[in-house]
């Protein structure tokens, strides 16, 4: 015997959603009624009958009753499995068939303890749903946007356009609805362990603008719609704010300060960039690779979730992948990238966090190369941002370089960065000039020389003042950076000249 609240009071307040039911023959979309006081799942039978959907005799007919004992149906049937989608959570399921006209579809009392949602009961909304179905259910990152045929392929292989045809077959790699999906766990979860008798401190609530709370709220409905975060009752709570784009958006920033502070460091090596250059003598053709939503492609550390914990005007929520922010992060995604990568690293491949560059002597050589990266990838659920990438290129821009056969320069918009750089007017601002030229002074000839009145401002054993001296070392920096030379790229074989720069 099967009870029913819905179908007795069916003006009651319950959750009402957009699902979307597909059968071998049929998609359609359907208003999904959730219902705890029903037992279990129903379908309208003339509703199914309707659409096509194919039915099967059970074995035993169930009864459904009103809470009252009155009988309400008799139940003979019940639809073969279909798949149902709501949002981006997605089972198979079979519905008791019944007379009910005012909702087609009712999800019972068996579904919610099978998927635990998270259902906000005053408004009829599902904001996220159990860790159940975060590892096997949800497919989609896309909020109140369920997958159907009519999708433009272009929604899930953005600009695969790009990519050339000889990669297509390996076109999953570039599945933005896969990449933007909560990941599996593995050996390289993100651990965050604390110093002994420490705890995560909870940081100050933020602010926040009537456009950053519209930001907000869109980030944390589709991050709780992708499986990445989930409420919390945690302890710790870090301040969550968001920080300008270059293009006038708004980029979700988490003061993990002191989260960071009482982590014990991951010591994992991050590649020198310079040792890159001395991979590329012979190469001739190029492919950069960036991998979408790097960082939450890892998974938390099971059990540590808890002291990712972040606060928000409209709740207190964690993280169930690698946010940015945390001090172990680049570490730990440049151990998994280099393991999963290992035995093309210094071969034909260099990679630095996200950004990865294939390089080969030959196209045909090139193309092996660039299929073995994308397969490997697609093996371990690492995918790729299409639009970000360039395919068999001869020149290439990487992490601040422009690479071709036999030599480097410095990226053309940092030329221009470094012309319309005004005087520092405090040493803040001046040791991040000298930070950008640092990483460049491999140009300069005689760099330290010429830098060595501004190094010496940085210091606070001596006063900021913006002298003459400083202002010409300042000026012939700049000069020297707007002419700076085309590098060779070195041949180990061959005999050196060495000039220290000291």
């Amino acid at each position: 015997t099967l009870l029913s609240h819905s179908l007795i009071d069916p003006s009651s307040s319950r959750p009402l959603c957009k699902a979307l039911l597909t059968s071998s023959s049929l998609k359609i979309e359907v208003s999904v009624f959730i219902d705890s006081g029903a037992d279990t799942n129903f379908m309208d039978i003339q509703f199914a009958t309707n659409h096509g959907f194919q039915f099967e005799d059970l074995t035993e007919p169930l009864i459904v009753r009103s809470l009252n004992n009155e009988l309400l149906h008799r139940v003979t049937l019940r639809t073969k499995p279909l798949q149902m989608a709501i949002d981006n959570h997605q089972e198979q399921i079979s519905f008791y068939l019944i007379h009910t006209s005012e909702y087609p579809v009712v999800l019972g009392i068996t579904w919610l303890n099978n998927h635990n949602p998270h259902i906000d009961w005053g408004s009829g909304e599902v904001l996220g749903w159990s860790t159940k179905c975060m590892a096997s259910c949800l497919r989609s990152a896309t909020k109140n946007n369920v997958v159907s045929e009519s999708d433009p392929e272009n929604l899930v292989y953005p600009d695969i356009s790009k990519v050339p045809d000889i990669y297509h077959d390996l076109k999953e790699v570039f599945n933005k609805t896969r990449a933007t999906s909560l990941p599996p766990h593995r050996p390289y979860d993100c651990a965050i362990d604390l110093l002994p008798g420490t705890t995560p401190p909870r940081g100050r609530l933020y602010s926040l603008s009537g456009p950053e709370y519209e930001a907000m709220q869109e980030y944390i409905s589709e991050a709780l719609s992708a499986g990445l975060i989930r409420p919390s009752s945690s302890p710790a709570g870090a301040g969550f704010f968001f920080v300008g784009k270059r293009d006038g958006g708004l980029r979700p920033c988490i003061d993990y300060r002191g989260l960071n502070q009482i982590t014990i460091k991951n010591r994992y090596p991050l590649p020198l960039i310079s040792s890159a250059f001395e991979l590329l003598q012979g190469a001739v053709i190029f492919t950069k690779l960036d991998l979408r939503n790097a960082y939450h492609l890892v998974r938390i550390r099971e059990g540590d979730e808890w002291k990712t914990a972040f606060n928000t005007p409209c709740g207190h929520y964690e993280y169930l992948v690698m946010p940015f922010g945390l001090t172990n992060a680049p570490a730990v995604f440049q151990n998994l990238v280099n393991d999963v990568l290992g035995d093309m690293l210094s071969r034909f491949v260099f990679v630095y966090l996200d950004d990865i560059l294939i390089f080969s002597k030959s196209e045909a050589e090139h193309v092996q190369h660039v299929r073995a990266v994308l397969q490997r990838l697609l093996q371990n659920q690492l995918f790729v941002k299409a639009e970000k990438c360039e395919f068999h290129s001869s020149t290439v821009s990487f992490l601040g370089f422009i690479l071709s056969a036999g030599d480097i320069r410095m990226d053309p918009e940092k030329v221009e960065a470094v012309k319309a750089w005004p005087a520092p007017e405090n040493r803040k601002q001046l040791q991040r000039f000298l930070g950008f030229a640092n990483f460049y002074r491999k140009f300069i000839r005689g760099y330290s020389s010429v830098a060595a009145p501004l190094h010496q401002l940085t210091s606070v054993k001596h006063k900021f003042d913006w002298s003459p001296t400083a202002d010409r070392a300042f000026s012939t920096l700049k000069e020297r950076f707007i002419s700076a030379p085309i590098l060779m790229l070195p041949d180990t074989k061959r005999q050196f000249i060495v000039e220290v720069d000291a």
